[in-house]
């Protein structure tokens, strides 16, 4: 090398210097000089090793459960649907239908191992129907699994698989779930066994939902995928406060809104299935809905706050109890009641026999009553009616003459009023809770049956007239068809 070269290297050498000092270069130039404290990596490390302990002590108790069913089927099957928790919301691939025939279908789900001698909590919709199931351990080992029993009402199922010495998980309080809490979702999404992810509780008591009747559901940014139905949200305690139970998704996949049913519900449901092969519920006997702002003013509300009670069953146990029309119920055995759904739930989980506390607003005065809980009536079980034409989401009630009087309704009007509209409903900016609807397609409505008759065979797309009673006048609204 020349002298000239060597002299012109070491100036540059010597300025590179000058400009690091300086700290005048680009953060590249000087990047792998710069360190992560020992602290910083102290921190990652532990964390790291807590995550990895929790998961090791909770994936044992996870299994996998692949049913096989007999079924009607047109067309190719679509393999993207090879999971009930896909199928609950997406339906079957509509195209490429031929004339039906019957196939074995398999699919796949999770399950929480929760008793040493083998019971095992799973959504429904994992066995329902199913002429097989085949549960697979964390260590390989296969097993029958037989339903003991379920509940589609919470989408819960109880199973037993005949062996002894099981790994547990241990049930924690989900009442006690605080929003950003850090969660993992445990199961086999697409058949992958023993997967784990992390999330945060996004919220809680989510209802409203459209996955099962009683809902109140934890909401998890967790990855939830195809496969996790029926796995366990757990703590950072390794304690179960939830079973994964569905997605919220417009493509069929993970969009980071996961919900799972809370523990303590779970733990009702799993006990009475097996202590009585079916769910024993609470009954109050009053038929209830929200309270609306205009509601509130109406009974002279501070706030629109609490549970209207619209009407008490004669001979239930709110009226031996003392309930009465126009009450709104603002606690229930001292916890807050301001939703029906959370009335509703709590009821539910209560056993006939107890005696429970209310508060009430009556005529702006607040009064406590003592009720005895009975049990909810098998004629009572029945599923209410969904449509999927342009009056779903839509609520109504009986127009009982105490509703007519609170809301100065004419005695001559007969029809149902309407409680509640589901948000993204067709009639949500057509309709307003206490409008009356009197007709559907020119058809007089005198009540909820003739009302759920009439709407039942209206087709999807079909555009719906209504004549309805709003604030002292007669209007015809028209809701259009999806």
């Amino acid at each position: 090398m020349s002298l000239k070269k060597i002299k012109s290297t070491s100036i540059l050498f010597v300025i590179v210097l000058f400009l690091c000092s300086l700290n005048l270069l680009p953060a590249g130039a000087h990047a792998q000089a710069s360190r992560i404290s020992e602290e910083s990596v102290d921190v990652l490390t532990k964390t790291g090793q807590a995550l990895a302990e929790l998961a090791e002590a909770v994936k044992p108790a996870i299994v996998n459960i692949s049913t096989t069913r007999t079924e009607k089927i047109g067309g190719r099957f679509n393999p993207f649907l090879n999971d009930p928790f896909f199928r609950r919301f997406f339906g079957d691939n509509p195209r490429f239908r031929e004339a039906p025939r019957k196939r074995r279908s398999v699919s796949l789900g999770s399950g929480v191992i929760l008793s040493t001698d083998g019971y095992i909590l799973t959504n429904n919709h994992v066995v329902k129907n199913a002429d097989k199931i085949k549960v697979i351990l964390s260590d390989k080992r296969e097993f029958t699994g037989k339903i003991i029993g379920s509940d589609p009402k919470t989408d819960l199922s109880v199973i037993k698989i005949e062996a002894t010495g099981l790994p547990t998980l241990k049930m924690g309080n989900s009442d006690e779930l605080k929003v950003g809490e850090i969660v993992l979702a445990v199961g086999n999404p697409f058949g992958l066994n023993q997967t784990i992810t992390m999330g945060i509780v996004s919220a809680v008591g989510r209802a409203n939902v459209g996955i099962a009747d009683y809902e109140d559901f934890i909401q998890t940014d967790a990855a939830i995928n195809p496969g996790n139905s029926g796995g366990a949200l757990v703590n950072v305690r390794g304690e179960l406060v939830g079973i994964n139970t569905a997605i919220f998704s417009t493509s069929g996949g993970y969009q980071g809104i996961g919900f799972a049913i809370p523990s303590n519900m779970a733990r009702v449901v799993m006990d009475s299935l097996i202590e009585k092969g079916k769910v024993i519920r609470g009954w109050l006997g009053v038929s209830i809905q929200a309270v609306t702002p205009e509601l509130a003013e109406q009974f002279h509300l501070e706030k629109d706050y609490g549970t209207l009670v619209a009407d008490v069953v004669e001979g239930s146990p709110a009226e031996k109890g003392g309930l009465m029309r126009g009450d709104v119920i603002i606690e229930f055995n001292g916890k807050q009641v301001n939703e029906p759904y959370i009335l509703r739930n709590m009821v539910a989980a209560t056993p006939p026999g107890t005696e429970v506390f209310l508060k009430v607003i009556r005529e702006g005065e607040i009064e406590e009553l003592k009720v005895t809980i009975g049990e909810l009536p098998s004629d009572m079980q029945k599923t209410p009616a969904v449509f999927r034409n342009a009056l779903k989401g839509t609520s109504v009630q009986e127009l009982t003459p105490e509703i007519k009087r609170r809301l100065n309704i004419p005695d001559r009007i007969r029809g149902v009023v309407v409680t509640d509209i589901e948000a993204g409903s067709p009639a949500e900016t057509v309709l307003m809770p206490g409008d009356v609807i009197l007709e559907i397609n020119r058809r007089a409505i005198s009540g909820v049956e003739e009302y759920e008759a009439i709407v039942s065979k209206i087709k999807p797309k079909k555009d719906i007239l209504l004549l309805v009673y709003r604030k002292g006048s007669t209007i015809f609204v028209t809701i259009a068809g999806e």
